[in-house]
């Protein structure tokens, strides 16, 4: 097995003065060794793991990683920064850099290398030494967790070399929390002794490398110092040990911090839980051990944390509007693949049997095998069928989204009473928040412990049933249908001007952050009129799906025009970005956007824009809800509507392209000489 870190891997005086320089700096010192293949592929995956958090700690550390399919062996790359770098984190700058590479399969003896060092990472006699020390095989030495002895040079240090250098790797936390726990004779020495309050906790983050064991240290650091027995499970990508089923039994209460989903969440059922991000167990454990035991005490109680949206509703600083969107993006992502396989079943339907296919008689009553008019009956009854559980699947899962599956019941059954009443889409979304407000103050009341396993599966789905049931039938749902109502006519009747402004709106917000909330949201919005075509939504819809194509075919242009401003990976990308541009699927840019997104996100919200209102302004419609050009005949107006497309494609490719042109060298390497001096020769110079 190769060293994770070498004495070249080391640079003990990092010139370099933004986290990307810095980054570059240290992946040329793995490409050197042979550890990365492609420099610009590998920093396009860094960049992409640092867009979905910070990944800079407390105490002065920033620790940027990712796998990679251009990393050769797992390798750990560190820089000492002297004026420090913003890698994001809450008490400022990082003077302490490592940069982790992951091959995308690594195997399980080096990721265990890398949750060790990530654990060491709290303990500050190690932070300390890496400050100190000044010889690179000294600190790769240490970082190792090997006892060397310093060079004569650094013989002048404080310290000596080797009590520097010992800094012991940390036992386990479940090794150490069963080592810490009083043994049976003991405890029955005293047996008027309370019970030490127990807690289990579970840590992952998205890459599984750092945050996740940094978090479960940092837990059991704090569990010890207040007096409880905490046992952590670490998700990581080295794997996970389940916690044993009586482990979990006797805790009094549990913590999640993830940016993941948790696995098997089930287990933890019942019990007092707080629900958080990966990095609020890192920054602030003791904190999180101080909420969760006086949920504990208030007898408060939930199922499991939320699988598709981890939220932290008590983060300082959170606001309102930032937890409502994750709300929402929970039940707008259940609720797309009901969109996709509904709307084009009707679409197949159509272009089998023509537009009367909608007036055909119940397939379950006549069908007849040899007729195609059958056939496309099948598909439409079928395509509809899977149509109506759109609101209802929107409202459950945003509920699920605020409070699991408690919110589930109470969320499908307001969404299904906002259908009956018509109250559509928008009394989809009030059916959902307002189900899971009406879980959350449920969940609130105190209730006896023996009571406490009845009530995600009886109590509250039926208390809630019941409030939300009366609330969308008697108070909200029929002022929400009239303004349903409302909306739909203003959208049958938009004409000129006004369409081709919504256009450019929805243009803009299906571009902005290519399958995000708010691309979502536009999305939502369009496929909702579909429920109830009219000329106005289906046009709506048209402007919708044009739009959404055009970030990842304007990067293919782009590409394939001006190859030399792009890297050989983004070169790659383009290509394929031709297929997912075609077929509407956005998220086909975000390799783009994450390596340059100042450049690539206004070019292709220009692009998206001109298309919107081009869209509306020729009058194209749409019944399909997705397909892409692959639905062409089901476009009203396909000439002008593939015009549009262009029109938006070329915009972006020539902005993008104008953009990139005119950078500066000091986009591409780091500012600082020794840095720019070592700048990869394949980014080109500034126009």
């Amino acid at each position: 097995m190769s060293e994770l870190i070498t004495a070249e891997l080391v640079d003990v005086d990092l010139a370099a003065d933004t986290k990307q320089a810095a980054a570059r700096s240290l992946a040329e010192r793995m490409v050197a060794a042979g550890r990365v293949t492609d420099l610009d592929g590998f920093l396009a995956d860094v960049a992409a793991r640092e867009a979905q958090m910070p990944t800079g700690l407390d105490g002065g550390i920033g620790i940027p990683h990712c796998r990679s399919e251009h990393v050769t062996a797992p390798t750990l790359a560190f820089g000492r920064s002297a004026g420090g770098l913003d890698f994001g984190a809450p008490d400022g700058p990082a003077d302490l850099i490592f940069l982790i590479a992951a091959p995308a399969g690594a195997d399980d003896d080096h990721l265990t290398i890398l949750s060790a060092l990530a654990r060491r990472l709290m303990d500050t006699g190690f932070t300390d030494a890496l400050r100190a020390e000044r010889d690179p095989a000294a600190v790769a030495a240490l970082i190792r967790g090997e006892e060397a002895t310093a060079p004569a040079e650094s013989a002048g240090d404080p310290a000596p070399a080797p009590e520097r250098a010992a800094v012991p790797a940390p036992v386990p936390a479940p090794e150490r929390a069963a080592a810490s726990a009083p043994a049976p004779e003991a405890a029955g020495e005293t047996p008027a002794a309370a019970a030490p309050f127990r807690i289990v906790a579970v840590t992952s983050c998205p890459t599984g490398i750092a945050h996740t064991y940094m978090a479960a240290e940092s837990l059991q650091k704090a569990g010890e110092a207040a007096g409880v027995e905490l046992v952590v499970e670490t998700q990581g990508s080295a794997g996970f040990t389940r916690l044993a089923p009586g482990v979990i039994a006797a805790a009094d209460a549990v913590i999640l911090a993830h940016d993941v989903e948790v696995r098997e969440k089930d287990r933890f059922a019942g019990k007092p839980t707080v629900d958080v991000g990966v990095k609020a167990a890192i920054n602030r454990p003791a904190e999180l051990i101080a909420d969760v035991r006086g949920r504990a005490a208030r007898g408060e109680t939930t199922a499991a944390a939320t699988a598709s949206a981890p939220m932290d509703t008590g983060v300082p600083g959170e606001h309102f509007g930032t937890r409502l969107r994750k709300w929402l993006m929970t039940g707008v992502s259940y609720m797309v693949p009901f969109v996709a396989a509904g709307g084009l079943l009707i679409a197949l339907a159509f272009a089998i049997g023509g537009y009367e296919i909608n007036s055909a008689p119940s397939v379950a009553e006549h069908f007849v095998w040899t007729e195609a008019a059958s056939w496309a009956a099948l598909l439409f009854q079928t395509g509809g069928a899977a149509f109506g559980f759109l609101v209802p699947v929107l409202a459950g899962y945003i509920a699920y989204g605020m409070v699991d599956r408690p919110g589930l019941v109470p969320g499908i059954v307001g969404g299904a009473i906002a259908v009956t009443v018509n109250a559509g889409f928008l009394g989809g979304l009030a059916a959902g928040l307002i189900a899971g407000a009406v879980v959350m103050a449920i969940q609130r009341v105190r209730v006896p412990t023996v009571l406490r396993g009845v009530m995600p599966v009886v109590v509250i789905p039926l208390i809630s049933a019941a409030v939300v049931g009366f609330l969308m039938f008697i108070v909200v749902g029929k002022p929400i249908a009239s303004l349903q109502k409302a909306m739909t006519d203003w959208l049958s009747g938009l004409s000129g001007g006004n369409a081709v402004l919504l256009g450019v709106l929805l243009g803009l917000m299906m571009c902005f952050d290519l399958g995000g909330p708010v691309n979502k949201v536009a999305y939502a919005f369009a496929v909702g009129g579909l429920a109830t075509p009219t000329d106005g939504s289906l046009k709506v819809m048209a402007a919708v799906m044009a739009a959404g194509m055009v970030p990842p075919l304007g990067m293919a242009l782009a590409t394939t025009v001006r190859a030399k401003l792009f890297t050989k990976a983004e070169q790659d990308n383009g290509k394929a970005a031709w297929v997912l541009g075609a077929s509407f699927i956005s998220e086909g840019a975000i390799p783009f956007a994450a390596a340059d997104p100042l450049r690539v996100i206004p070019s292709a919200m220009a692009g998206g824009a001109v298309t919107g209102a081009l869209s509306m302004a020729f009058g194209a419609t749409l019944r399909a809800p997705h397909g892409g050009v692959f639905v062409v005949p089901l476009i009203g107006g396909p000439l002008v509507y593939l015009l549009a497309i262009a029109a938006g494609t070329v915009v972006t490719a020539a902005l993008v392209v104008l953009l990139k042109s005119r950078r500066k060298p000091a986009d591409t390497a780091a500012p600082a000489p020794a840095v720019a001096a070592a700048a990869d020769p394949k980014v080109p110079a500034a126009a």
